[in-house]
């Protein structure tokens, strides 16, 4: 009966791994391109070994420093300009969002807002290369979850090593 029970349990988390990493997957493929840009960090951890520390501006534009303690989850609505960077709009309201509208998932995490990650990892070594980033990419499906899929330039272009 015991291994019938462990063999039980072993297949339901097997099943909940690979739903998980089934819908993240139609996210990476079917999720629409939200460009966050980048607000200023503390210069010390702006690089800190293999990663980069990140901050949106829409953070800072949607929750002014003075009141995170009192955040708690939600989403926000941002407006999308003809490049796809995401400029705060509004917290979500329940209202529908128009054709250039993205709702993006916020979490509070240590009393900060935090959107899918605040950090990027690359590979070691390669440090100078996304030092000029200036825009998180994001994959964003119509529930506000989202993925940070790259980091991009000033000029827009996806920043990284050609594999």
């Amino acid at each position: 009966m015991r291994k019938l029970i462990a063999v039980l349990a072993g297949v339901i988390v097997l099943c909940v791994v690979n739903f998980n990493i089934y819908q993240r997957e139609q996210l990476l493929t079917h999720g629409r391109v939200v460009l966050l840009e980048l607000a200023p960090v503390d210069p010390r951890s702006l690089m800190q070994g293999d990663y980069m520390a990140l901050n949106y501006k829409v953070a800072n534009e949607a929750f002014p420093r003075g009141n995170w303690k009192e955040l708690k989850d939600g989403h926000l609505v941002v407006a999308l300009d003809e490049k796809g960077v995401g400029n705060f709009k509004r917290l979500a309201d329940g209202a529908p969002q128009a054709a250039n509208e993205a709702l993006l998932r916020y979490r509070i995490r240590d009393s900060r807002p935090k959107f899918a990650t605040n950090a990027f990892f690359f590979q070691e070594g390669h440090a100078k290369v996304y030092e000029a980033a200036r825009y998180g990419e994001f994959r964003v499906a119509a529930s506000g979850d989202m993925i940070l899929t790259a980091m991009r330039g000033a000029d827009f272009k996806v920043l990284g090593v050609a594999n």
